[in-house]
């Protein structure tokens, strides 16, 4: 018998940025693109048909919690999920290193907070929030350190306020960087590989109790 987090019927948005929209066909409301949101609403339907679950993805490449919440009507309340998958928060970070344009942690976590509390008084729903991750390859990604750490830790924090199930992705890729070199899970130390969205789906799907 089924004892996860999903029920028959329910509806999963998975949300964020590239690393979620991983190529996705935008004139298709149901593609899922070719990462571990396909990986793991494959795997759940293979093993679970009966249950029928309806898995949507809107990640959109390059965004930041900003963007999230300039379009989180007609992406997220609109739909109607009854679960709600969030990864978002490296390029918050990022933009900081290649554009001189930085998020500071205070701004990252209040967008993040009103984007879960609008989620949370519109909505039914159980919230999933992946915290964002980075591995160093190239070299100078170890400097992104001190600019990501603070945001994973508030995404911690949030996630405790909001009760939502949490997936430790940090610790996830520098444990399977420890078994395996770094660009077999992401080359550039940010886009996983097909390995790489494989063991985000998998613990993805832990986290869910599913597998």
């Amino acid at each position: 018998m089924f004892r996860g987090k999903l029920g028959e019927n329910q509806t999963v948005l998975f949300q964020g940025d590239s690393i979620t929209d991983a190529g996705r066909v935008r004139e298709d409301a149901f593609h899922l693109g070719y990462g571990y949101a396909s990986m793991a609403a494959a795997w759940f339907t293979a093993a679970y048909p009966h249950m029928n679950v309806t898995f949507l993805n809107r990640g959109i490449s390059g965004q930041r919690v900003v963007d999230l919440l300039h379009r989180w009507q007609d992406d997220c309340i609109a739909l109607r999920p009854d679960v709600v998958s969030i990864l978002i928060g490296i390029n918050d970070c990022w933009r900081r290193y290649d554009h001189n344009d930085a998020t500071s942690t205070a701004d990252f976590k209040s967008r993040y907070r009103r984007l879960l509390e609008w989620t949370t008084s519109d909505l039914s729903v159980h919230l999933v929030l992946l915290e964002p991750f980075l591995l160093p390859i190239p070299d100078d990604r170890r400097a992104w350190r001190e600019d990501l750490d603070p945001k994973i830790h508030a995404v911690r924090e949030l996630a405790r306020e909001f009760n939502a199930t949490y997936v430790p992705l940090d610790g996830v890729f520098a444990q399977a960087a420890a078994q395996q070199p770094l660009d077999v899970w992401a080359r550039d130390g940010v886009h996983p590989t097909a390995a790489g969205h494989g063991l985000i789906a998998q613990h993805w799907l832990r986290a869910m109790e599913i597998l």
